[in-house]
C-alpha cells in the first residue's frame, strides 16, 4: 500500500503537504516551513535500498533473445545525475494530491539514474513529496538544491564558523523532516577572499554531516568559485576548484566543456589519487554549449569515452519543446495528443543516449507493476473502472515501477484501458521479443511463481498469442561463459521442457493462500472488459537468478487487432507454497540434472 492510501485529508492538512522552498537565512534557521509539525514519514516512502542490485551494462537494451550484460565494476563505473529543471519547477507537482493535468512532464527512467536533484532558483528547494515517492520506490536518491544568487545570504552564512554550523544544521534537519538525501550546492556569486575558509567549511561540514546523520546522504558541488573566490566556471576538474572536490562527495561540472575539458579533468582526477565517476559532466538537453535534444547521444559518448559520470540538466525539454509544435502544454486538464506526443518524444530521447548509461536490475521480491507512470484519465481495479475514476489526475506518488529501459517503439502507455491503476502497455512490436524488465531475481529454492494480466482487442485478435518470457540463468555467475535457459509463459495446453527453452502452461487449480498478488486475483469472474489473468509456477532442480522478463507477441500478418498488458507479477514461494499446489501443471524442470542450459562465450 502506498504512503497516501486511507489517509483523511482536510483542506488545511493538504496546503501544509504543498512543497515550498526557503527564501532566506531567518526562515531556514527558525525551520518555518508550513509543515514543521507534520510527521513527513506518514507522507513520503524511505529510499527503498533493496529494490535494485548493482548496475550493469547492456549489450542489446532491447533484444530479450541475444542480450548480453557486463557488470559495474569500481575500474568502469560511471553514474548519472538528473538535475530536473523545468520552468522553474513547483508547478503542479507541488501539491501533494497534485492535479487533473495527467499529461505533466513524468520521469519514467529511474534504472539508469544513481541521483536525482530537483532544482529551482530558489534560495534552498526542498523536493516535493511526489518525486520523493516516485523516486525512492525505484531506489534512486534525492537532493534538494541550495543555490545563491546574490551574496547577502551567503555573507550571512559565512560570517563566522558558528554560523556556518548553525546553516549546515538546518539544511541537515531539513533532509530528515522532509525525508530526502543531500544537497546540490550551486554558489552563484564573488565570495570575498576572507570568506573562502568558511565557505570550504561550509562545504566539509555539510558533507559530514549529511553524510553521518541522513541515510544514504550525498552532497554535490557544482562547479562555479574557484579558489580566489571568483565566479569562473572551469567547465572542468582543476587545481582552481579541486578543493571543493575533496570536500563533497562530487563535483557536477558546467555543461561548456569541450574535449581538452575531459582531458585535463581526467589528469586532475589522477592527481587526486580519486575516482573518474566523482566527477558529473553536466549535459545541458536544451544543447547549451553542448549538442542537445536529439543530437545529446555524441556528447553523451564523449563523457562516457573517457569513463566520467554525466549530469543531465533539463530532461523536461522533452516536454517543454512540445509548444513549438503546436501542442498545447499549458491546458490545466491535461491534452490526448500531449500526453501521446510527450511520450512518445521522451522514450525515443532516453533511447538514444541509453546505450551510454548503466542500468539497475530490480532484485526485491515480491515484484509487482501495473505500469501507472503517476498519472491518468481514470483509475481502474481488475480490468473496471473505479467509483472514483471521473476524474483525470496528475500524482507521482502513484507511479508504479516502471520498465527497465525505454519501450521506445516496442509499446506505448494506453491510458484508455488499464487492468490495474490507470494505464497498460499496448504492444506495438511484434516481429520478435523485446526486454521490459533487467532483473537479478535469485530464486535460491528453485520455485517461481509468475503472473501477468493481458487483453486483446479488434477483429481477429482470436488468432493473437502472447507470450512473457523469463530468461534463467545458474544462480552462480561463470565470468567466461554465459549459460541461460528461456522460460516462455503463454497459453499452451500443456508444457515442453527442452534445452534452452521450456514452454510452460498456466496454472489451472487455485494456488495457495497469500502467493497470489491482492492486484491481481487468480479467479476468472473477477476480472472485467475482456482482461485476463495467467499464473505459472516451476521449480528448478537447483538456485536459479533470472535476469530478463520480457514479451513476445504474435499476430497474423496484416491484422490489426491490439495487445495490452496489464500488470507483472514475480515471487519465489517456498516450498510449502509449492507442495500445497496441486495443479498438475506446475512444472518441475531439471536444468542442473538435464543440462538445460544454452551457453555461448562471454566476450567483453
Amino acid at each position: 500500500m502506498s504512503v497516501y492510501q486511507n489517509t483523511f485529508f482536510i483542506p488545511s492538512l493538504e496546503a501544509q503537504l504543498e512543497a515550498e522552498a526557503i527564501n532566506d537565512n531567518r526562515q531556514l534557521l527558525e525551520f518555518r516551513v508550513r509543515s514543521r509539525n507534520i510527521d513527513w514519514s506518514r507522507f513520503v516512502q524511505p529510499l527503498d535500498t533493496s529494490v535494485r542490485s548493482g548496475a550493469v551494462y547492456l549489450g542489446h537494451q532491447v533484444d530479450l533473445l541475444y542480450s548480453t550484460r557486463r557488470p559495474v565494476t569500481d575500474e568502469n563505473r560511471r553514474e548519472l545525475l538528473v538535475c530536473h529543471d523545468m520552468m522553474g519547477n513547483y508547478l503542479e507537482d507541488r501539491h501533494f494530491h497534485s492535479s487533473e493535468k495527467y499529461d505533466d512532464y513524468r520521469f519514467q527512467h529511474w534504472s539508469a539514474v544513481d541521483y536525482f536533484c530537483y532544482f529551482s532558483h530558489k534560495y534552498v528547494t526542498i523536493p516535493p513529496s511526489g518525486w520523493l515517492n516516485a523516486a525512492h520506490r525505484h531506489g534512486v536518491p534525492v537532493l534538494g538544491t541550495f543555490i545563491v544568487e546574490s551574496a547577502g545570504p551567503l555573507d550571512e552564512v559565512l560570517a563566522s564558523e558558528e554560523s556556518v554550523s548553525r546553516t549546515v544544521a538546518a539544511l541537515t534537519r531539513l533532509c530528515l523532516h522532509f525525508g530526502f538525501e543531500g544537497w546540490l550546492v550551486n554558489v552563484e556569486v564573488r565570495v570575498p577572499q576572507q570568506n573562502m575558509p568558511n565557505l570550504y567549511r561550509f562545504v566539509q561540514e555539510l558533507t559530514t554531516e549529511t553524510e553521518s546523520r541522513v541515510p544514504h546522504g550525498r552532497v554535490f558541488w557544482y562547479d562555479s568559485v574557484t579558489e580566489s573566490g571568483d565566479l569562473n566556471w572551469q567547465n572542468e576538474l582543476n587545481p582552481r576548484n579541486a578543493e571543493f572536490f575533496r570536500r563533497s562527495h562530487g563535483t557536477l561540472v558546467n555543461y561548456a566543456w569541450s574535449d581538452q575539458h575531459l582531458e585535463r579533468s581526467a589528469r586532475q582526477v589522477e592527481q587526486e589519487k580519486s575516482q573518474r565517476h566523482r566527477v558529473f559532466m553536466g549535459l545541458d538537453v536544451f544543447g547549451r554549449s553542448r549538442k542537445g535534444g536529439f543530437q545529446t547521444m555524441e556528447s553523451m559518448n564523449k563523457i562516457a569515452g573517457m569513463g566520467f559520470s554525466a549530469g543531465i540538466f533539463a530532461p523536461g525539454w522533452s516536454f517543454e519543446t512540445l509548444g513549438s509544435y503546436g501542442y498545447n502544454i499549458k491546458n490545466s486538464r491535461g491534452d490526448e495528443q500531449t500526453n501521446a506526443a510527450f511520450l512518445a518524444r521522451n522514450e525515443a530521447w532516453w533511447s538514444r543516449i541509453w546505450p551510454a548509461l548503466a542500468t539497475h536490475p530490480y532484485r526485491s521480491l515480491p515484484f509487482f507493476t501495473d505500469f501507472c507512470v503517476g498519472s491518468g484519465l481514470r483509475n481502474y481495479d481488475c480490468g473496471t473502472r473505479t467509483s472514483d475514476s471521473g476524474r483525470s489526475f496528475f500524482n507521482l506518488s502513484r507511479q508504479s515501477l516502471q520498465p527497465s529501459i525505454p519501450l521506445d517503439k516496442n509499446a506505448v502507455h494506453d491510458f484508455e484501458t488499464a487492468f490495474s491503476g490507470s494505464c497498460s502497455l499496448l504492444v506495438t512490436n511484434y516481429d520478435r521479443a523485446f526486454r521490459l524488465f533487467v532483473t537479478d531475481f535469485v530464486l535460491t529454492r528453485g520455485v517461481l511463481l509468475l503472473g501477468y494480466a493481458f487483453k486483446f482487442g479488434g477483429i481477429g485478435s482470436e488468432y493473437h498469442f502472447f507470450e512473457v518470457v523469463a530468461r534463467v540463468t545458474p544462480l552462480r555467475r561463470n565470468d567466461r561463459l554465459k549459460e541461460e535457459l528461456y522460460l516462455v509463459c503463454s497459453e499452451y495446453n500443456g508444457s515442453t521442457l527442452s534445452p534452452h527453452r521450456c514452454f510452460l502452461s498456466p496454472v489451472v487449480d487455485p494456488l495457495p493462500p497469500g502467493i497470489v498478488h491482492a492486484k491481481l486475483p487468480q479467479q476468472t469472474r473477477m476480472q472485467g472488459e475482456g482482461w485476463h489473468v495467467r499464473y505459472f509456477l516451476a521449480k528448478f532442480d537447483g538456485p536459479v537468478r533470472v535476469e530478463d522478463i520480457g514479451v513476445k507477441c504474435h499476430r497474423p500478418t496484416g491484422s490489426q487487432a491490439s495487445a495490452h498488458l496489464g500488470a507483472v507479477f514475480v515471487e519465489a514461494p517456498t516450498l510449502e507454497d509449492w507442495n500445497a499446489t496441486s495443479s498438475q501443471r506446475k512444472e518441475e524442470i531439471d536444468v542442473y540434472r538435464r543440462d538445460m542450459w544454452k551457453r555461448s562465450h562471454v566476450t567483453n
